[in-house]
């Protein structure tokens, strides 16, 4: 299901099946790594709070890399989500839906997901996470969602 390689004591490759599907998050990096690489996955209605991604340098000691703002893309392996954007004023702007082989970069401003049928998906983000990375607020959506 998740397969390392490793040269000479050094890892080198990470690889995930496709059949892995574990329920909630999963990290299969050590925080040491630049890249973070995580298998999610839920059941139909869980929602994913709306959330900005802060301003935070992190330090990688293995890859001697810095990084300021967390950007994450999104591998849906199965089901359906729903992704609302907002401004980085927390404003909502337009929502989304993701399906079985779709692929999302979230660069920046503010996301939320709802997941709409049972989900497994794969997240590669800059990280690591380090306390603050997040600024979660209230999902104010609009009585009607914007589908552009």
């Amino acid at each position: 299901m998740k397969e390392e390689i490793i040269f000479d004591g050094q890892l080198c490759a990470i690889i995930v099946r496709a059949n892995y599907d574990e329920p909630g998050i999963q990290f299969f990096t050590s925080n040491e790594l630049s890249l973070q690489l995580a298998s999610m996955s839920y059941t139909t209605g869980k929602v994913i709070p709306a959330h900005t991604h802060n301003l935070v340098t992190r330090h990688t000691p293995v890859t001697r890399s810095e990084v300021s703002y967390a950007q994450e893309a999104l591998f849906i392996r199965k089901g359906r989500v729903r992704v609302d954007f907002y401004s980085q004023q927390q404003e909502y702007r337009t929502s989304r839906v993701l399906g079985t082989g779709d692929v999302i970069l979230l660069i920046s401003g503010g996301h939320g997901l709802k997941v709409l049928e049972d989900l497994n998906m794969v997240e590669v983000k800059q990280g690591p996470y380090v306390g603050d990375d997040k600024m979660r607020f209230e999902a104010v959506l609009p009585s009607h969602l914007k589908f552009e």
